[in-house]
């Protein structure tokens, strides 16, 4: 069910060329919105459904939740023009967020300690599998069919997942432990993260890293179908690419014992703006049109460190609200994926016929990103010193 937001994401890679044919727009770049507007809806959603399954339990927000999004499918299906897409979009993006939102919450009314890290353990390894395997999965769809019948391939997913969620699982939630839905619930969230200056700073650090990779997720069908005319073997590409982000999260989670959060961030952070560094001056060299090789390196070696970081940022935000963590993890969510919107459209809008904006991309990111993390560091120690 948490890969549900994956699956609708990146099973559409492969025919946003077709979309884009059948339902054409002013702009080339105007087809990267069908991704861009799914997370806009999911960073919506994370603020309703969270609240909901804490005052009128799990299964009515994960059931409400699942109805929006196969309406969003049914949308989608039947659409004519791109805004009616979009629309169907929005609505996938907004259910979806039941899923993962609410499916973290129902864990911990279950689990806790090591039975937690092994329920997560479990979904990591999902999470690795579905960005592989969706790509190839979409691709295999247009090879008989149209790109209509990748929205009815997820709604069957949703329709599955749900069945199955009716039939086998129990309600988490008990009456004696559910609060009352208010604005001032949700309110008292934003102020308490916003006003916690390291969090404020960690939460930045996480949308500047995350922001390049949804710029990547908008782009990348145009990167490889069109700019590297790698066809059909866009899917492999992919998937190579988000084995890395699998690598790095399984290595992060053998080495953060060792190291701590702190040493392994700080080391990711000066690599991505290395990494950068070196992509950008090969950019240069090979006049915005660097090979092949070139550019699949650079993004394996760039998404390590993601893998990692991404992680690592939300923990360290959401470490100083313990007692309402929560929300305050609804809260942080929202904003990352709110900022790495702004930043993503940002990037992938620039792309036109050169790989500059990609590379200017990842090394303005990078250091914007360390600077803000420099600057937690620095707020968390003063805070440290004021209450020690």
């Amino acid at each position: 069910m948490m890969a549900l937001a994956a699956m609708s994401t990146d099973i559409m890679l492969p025919a946003l060329g077709h979309i884009h044919q059948d339902l054409p727009t002013s702009h080339p770049n105007d087809r990267q919105m069908i991704i861009v507007i799914l997370f806009f809806g999911m960073a919506c959603g994370q603020m309703l459904w969270g609240p909901l399954s804490d005052s009128f339990g799990r299964r009515v927000a994960i059931h409400s939740g699942s109805a929006v999004f196969m309406a969003g499918c049914l949308i989608s299906i039947l659409s004519q023009n791109m805004e009616v897409m979009l629309l169907g979009r929005f609505c996938q993006g907004l259910g979806a967020a039941s899923a993962r939102v609410v499916t973290m919450a129902m864990i911990r009314d279950r689990f806790s300690g090591e039975q937690m890290a092994r329920v997560l353990s479990v979904i990591m390894s999902v999470f690795i599998l579905i960005p592989m395997l969706a790509p190839a999965i979409g691709q295999a769809i247009l090879w008989t069919s149209t790109w209509r019948m990748i929205f009815v391939a997820i709604l069957i997913y949703g329709l599955v997942m749900q069945v199955w969620f009716f039939l086998r699982q129990p309600e988490t939630l008990g009456m004696d432990k559910r609060s009352p839905f208010t604005f001032r619930t949700v309110s008292g969230a934003f102020l308490a993260v916003s006003r916690h200056h390291a969090t404020s700073l960690y939460t930045l650090c996480a949308v500047f890293v995350f922001g390049f990779f949804v710029g990547y997720l908008s782009f990348s069908q145009q990167l490889f179908q069109e700019f590297y005319a790698t066809g059909d073997q866009f899917a492999l590409y992919f998937a190579i690419l988000a084995l890395s982000i699998g690598i790095a999260m399984f290595a992060n989670s053998l080495l953060i014992s060792r190291y701590g959060m702190h040493r392994l961030s700080l080391a990711g952070l000066i690599a991505l703006m290395v990494i950068a560094v070196i992509f950008l001056i090969l950019t240069i060299l090979h006049g915005g049109k660097p090979p092949f090789e070139i550019a699949l390196g650079f993004l394996f070696a760039y998404f390590l460190p993601i893998g990692m970081l991404f992680i690592n940022m939300n923990t360290l935000a959401i470490e100083p609200h313990g007692r309402i963590a929560g929300m305050a993890s609804t809260v942080i969510n929202t904003l990352i994926t709110l900022g790495s919107l702004v930043i993503g459209i940002a990037i992938a809008q620039a792309f036109k016929t050169t790989l500059y904006p990609l590379a200017a991309g990842a090394l303005a990111c990078s250091i914007l990103s360390l600077g803000a993390y420099c600057l937690a560091v620095r707020q968390s120690r003063k805070l440290s010193a004021q209450t020690g």
